[in-house]
Parts: structure tokens; sequence; C-alpha cells
């Protein structure tokens, strides 16, 4: 059970983390453009079931495919949507560490 939590508190954590280190100035819309990221989600409501706690979703959900973290990367490299981007990148990043702790625990 703390897996799940500590995954979900990360994906507000470390967007602001990031914001306060990189956007100082404007930290609080980069904060907010980052977690609303968190719309990538909505590709789980396409799995049956739409949750499953040991399920990664690195590769299985089409928004977090392999060719959609790659536009993902793209997207952060173009400045005027960059903080979109980034909080893609971030959120694949924490799915990713959370798959990974998935297989530490088995």
């Amino acid at each position: 059970m703390t897996r799940p939590i500590v995954h979900i508190v990360l994906h507000f954590f470390v967007p602001g983390f990031v914001s306060r280190l990189y956007f100082d100035d404007r930290w609080k819309s980069a904060w907010l453009m980052m977690v609303l990221t968190m719309i990538v989600d909505l590709d789980h409501f396409l799995a049956e079931p739409i949750y499953d706690p040991n399920r990664c979703g690195i590769g299985f959900h089409p928004l977090h495919s392999y060719m959609a973290i790659g536009v993902y990367l793209v997207i952060a490299t173009i400045s005027k949507i960059r903080i979109v981007g980034i909080g893609l990148m971030i959120h694949m990043a924490l799915d990713g560490l959370d798959c990974m702790w998935m297989e530490w625990v088995k």
C-alpha cells in the first residue's frame, strides 16, 4: 500500500521541485502545467481493470508507450511547450520508477 501513495505524492512533489529549481520566476504556473500533464493517465480507462496496482504502465498504456515517450522528449525541446514536455517526461520517469519498485519487491 505504501508504493501507490508514494507514487502519487511524487507526481506532485517532483514537478514542484523542478519548477522551483528551473522556473523560479514562474514556478507556480510551471508546476501547475506539469501536474496537469497527469491527464495522460486517461489512457488507463482503456485497460481492464482500469487500475491494477501490480501493472507497469510503461509500454502497456497507449500514452505510456515508447513511441509516445519519444514524442514527449521532442516536445521537451520546443521552447514554447517545453514545460509540458518536461512534465510528461517527469510523469513517465516516475511511472518507470514505479515499475522498477514493483520488480524490486517481488
